[in-house]
C-alpha cells in the first residue's frame, strides 16, 4: 500500500477496514459513538494533507491498541480463568501490610482511613494524567525522532498486548473491589472510582465517575498498566536525553505508583508486577530491534511516517 498518495487501492483498502471495522462493532461488540468517531478521525487524517496522513499512520499503533482493549468486553475475563480476590489481598498485607491499633492493614486500608485533601488533589491530578502524558509525548517524539517513537509506540503496545493476556490467565480483583464486595465473586460489576471520588467531591464533577463507569475490564488488576506507562515514558525520555524534562517524569511516575496505592486501584503488587513486565519487554524489544531483519522492518515503518 502507498501511504504517500491518494490512490484507489488506498480508498478501496481503506473503505474495506472501515466496513470491517463497522460491522465487527455492530454485530459483535456493540456500536457506540467513540466508533463513528475513531472512524471519521482516521478517514479525515488519512486524506486531508500528507502530513496529516503521516501523522495517523504512525498512530495506527495506538489505534489498533484501542480497538483491542474496546474488544475485550466481549468476553469477560472471568469466564476464562478463575478470578483471585482474597490471594492478593492476603499476599499485599504479608508482603507490605501496616500495623496500625493492633491490627495488620494493607497499605489501601491505611489510605483510606488517613487521607487529606492535598493527597487527594495530588492524587487526581497525578492519576487523570495516567493516558495524556504518554500520549503526548508519542507526539513529541514523532515530530522530533521518529525512530524513537516507533520503539516506543511499539513498546507501548506490546506491554499492553502482554498485559491483556495475562488479565485473562490470571483475573484478579482491585482493593476497592474487596471493600465493597468482599472476597465473594459478582459478575457484571462496573467499575468504581474508589479513592479517587474524593477528588470528584473536591472539584465539584465527577471526573473519575465517568471514566470508571465505562470501564470494561473490572477485574483485572495485576499487572497494573498504571505502573507501566509512566516507565516507558521515563525509560524513552532517558534515550532522547531530554535533561530535567526526566525529572519530571520521574515524579510523573513516582506520582502514579502513589496515587494508585492510595486510590485503592492497586495493590503494590500489582504494580511490582507491572514495572517487571515492562522492563523484560523493553529490554527484549531493544535487542529484537538490532536484529538486522526486525531493523528493517522498523525502517520500513520509520520511512512510512
Amino acid at each position: 500500500m502507498d501511504f504517500q498518495r491518494f490512490t484507489r487501492k488506498n480508498l478501496l483498502l481503506n473503505t474495506l477496514l472501515v466496513v470491517a471495522y463497522l460491522a465487527w462493532n455492530y454485530f459483535v461488540v456493540g456500536l457506540r459513538s467513540e466508533h463513528y468517531f475513531l472512524i471519521l478521525l482516521w478517514l479525515g487524517a488519512y486524506y486531508a494533507h500528507e502530513k496529516s496522513r503521516k501523522f495517523v499512520i504512525g498512530f495506527s499503533v495506538f489505534i489498533v491498541y484501542w480497538i483491542i482493549y474496546d474488544s475485550m468486553r466481549i468476553l469477560p475475563n472471568y469466564e476464562v480463568s478463575e478470578v483471585h480476590i482474597l490471594q492478593p489481598y492476603q499476599l499485599e498485607k504479608a508482603l507490605f501490610g501496616i500495623f496500625v491499633n493492633n491490627t495488620w492493614l494493607t497499605p489501601n486500608e491505611y489510605f483510606a482511613i488517613y487521607n487529606t485533601k492535598f493527597l487527594d488533589i495530588i492524587s487526581g491530578l497525578f492519576y487523570i494524567n495516567w493516558v495524556p502524558i504518554p500520549l503526548a509525548f508519542g507526539v513529541y517524539l514523532f515530530i522530533k525522532d521518529k525512530l524513537l517513537f516507533t520503539k516506543f509506540s511499539l513498546v507501548f503496545f506490546l506491554v499492553n498486548l502482554i498485559g491483556f493476556i495475562i488479565y485473562y490467565i490470571y483475573p484478579a480483583a482491585p482493593p476497592w473491589y474487596v471493600v465493597i464486595y468482599g472476597f465473594d465473586l459478582h459478575i457484571g460489576v462496573l467499575g468504581n472510582s474508589a479513592g479517587l471520588a474524593r477528588f470528584d467531591q473536591i472539584v465539584g464533577l465527577p471526573v473519575f465517575e465517568n471514566i470508571y463507569n465505562k470501564n470494561a475490564n473490572v477485574l483485572a488488576a495485576m499487572p497494573s498498566l498504571h505502573a507501566t506507562y509512566p516507565l516507558i515514558v521515563l525509560f524513552y525520555g532517558i534515550k532522547k536525553k531530554l535533561g530535567w524534562v526526566n525529572i519530571l517524569f520521574a515524579l510523573f511516575m513516582f506520582g502514579i505508583w502513589f496515587a494508585a496505592v492510595y486510590s485503592s486501584h492497586h495493590y503494590i503488587i500489582d504494580l511490582v508486577v507491572g514495572v517487571v513486565m515492562a522492563l523484560i519487554v523493553i529490554m527484549l524489544f531493544e535487542w529484537l530491534a538490532k536484529r538486522p531483519k526486525f531493523k528493517r522492518l522498523i525502517d520500513q515503518f520509520v520511512g512510512a511516517i
